[in-house]
């Protein structure tokens, strides 16, 4: 985004090093940047993180809710609060940040917004992430919702599925993933890198994509054809 002439705000809620990181990189390419901590899963915390941007950078024009928890549990070992807090940080805080920037984008009639989600929601094949699944097919149809409403005023709406990503993670949580098996179901010789997720990002976000508004963008290399 930064690199076509986006300014970046840009949030973590844990890492500051990371959000520092990622700043100074877009800086010292010429661009512009902002970093602000922020735990989007509280409502509050998202209004100062916004209100952070606005005041920093000016009037957001695009929104990406690019955030995640997936719980693995059985069904019967899945905790209130388990569900609770997956579905606050994986569908309440979608719907935190664009009720506060959709009065912006109206007004100024033009603006996408672009929600992460996960190839989970519709393949449904992983065992015990029930709360993500459910969570993720919720923001899904929070984001057709906001492109039925807002379409009129020049607001688009839109969701990336990714698959197959080559990410910085923690492994433990990754054991059971066989990789090697994953690489023969893609279609392409090898994995994705998050920047094929930013540069989707950057397609729905300019005006090619006008045209694009309540549909689910995947980028799994072919490993699933809908």
């Amino acid at each position: 985004m930064a690199a076509h002439g986006a300014a970046v705000g840009i949030n973590g809620s844990r890492d500051q090093g990371a959000v520092d990181a990622v700043v100074e990189e877009i800086r010292a390419a010429g661009g512009t940047a902002f970093g602000v901590m922020a735990d989007v899963s509280d409502p509050d915390a998202v209004a100062r993180m916004v209100d952070a941007v606005h005041d920093e950078l000016g009037p957001i024009d695009i929104a990406v809710s690019n955030v995640g928890v997936r719980k693995a549990a059985p069904l019967e070992e899945l905790t209130v609060q388990d569900w609770r807090s997956t579905m606050a940080s994986n569908l309440d805080a979608v719907f935190f940040l664009a009720r506060l920037v959709l009065p912006g984008l109206r007004e100024r009639g033009w603006g996408p917004i672009i929600n992460i989600s996960g190839y989970d929601r519709w393949t449904g094949h992983i065992h015990h992430r029930a709360a993500n699944i459910t969570a993720k097919a919720g923001m899904h149809g929070l984001t057709k919702a906001i492109a039925r409403e807002f379409s009129a005023n020049g607001i688009t709406a839109n969701t990336v599925a990714p698959r197959a990503i080559r990410t910085v993670r923690d492994e433990k949580h990754y054991a059971h993933v066989d990789v090697d098996a994953i690489l023969q179901r893609l279609a392409t010789a090898d994995f994705g890198e998050p920047e094929d997720i930013a540069e989707m990002c950057v397609y729905l976000a300019g005006d090619g994509a006008k045209f694009v508004t309540g549909q689910v963008l995947y980028l799994n290399a072919g490993e699933y054809m809908f």
